[in-house]
């Protein structure tokens, strides 16, 4: 019997639902800025608002952009059962949106100098999803 192992379990994994209207529209979209004002709880158009901050290498606007998908995708998550903790899955493509936005987050809190807010968010990423971790933080 291995007694360090977790008898109560892991927390079962959260699926955030499809919103294929606005997968469709960021598909299709050349600027997300559209996307993000017509689907704001929509945390993948601000994931790549704040990827393209970061691209430009304007990291304080891509640390608000972030830090706007990371709490929609909370708020999301949280919606479909989420109590703060456990397996955010990479491979379920609706929950790409937040886990890109928690990685822009570190990413851009890293480039202002907040590191306790960098380490904190690439922490949370590699907690929620090592999937996530190994495709983002490279």
């Amino acid at each position: 019997m291995d007694m360090h192992r977790n008898l109560l379990g892991e927390p079962p994994a959260t699926r955030l639902p499809d919103h294929p209207e606005a997968r469709e529209a960021l598909a299709a979209a050349d600027d997300p800025t559209a996307v993000a004002g017509r689907f704001p709880t929509y945390s993948a158009a601000w994931a790549r608002l704040a990827e393209n901050a970061l691209a430009a290498d304007e990291p304080v606007a891509a640390y608000a952009y972030a830090r706007t998908g990371y709490h929609r995708g909370l708020d999301q998550l949280r919606r479909s059962g989420w109590k703060g903790h456990g397996p955010i899955p990479w491979d379920h493509e609706p929950n790409r949106g937040f886990l890109r936005a928690l990685y822009a987050l570190s990413t851009a809190a890293d480039r202002i100098g907040d590191t306790e807010e960098a380490e904190r968010c690439a922490a949370f990423l590699r907690d929620s999803s090592a999937e996530a971790a190994e495709a983002l933080l490279r």
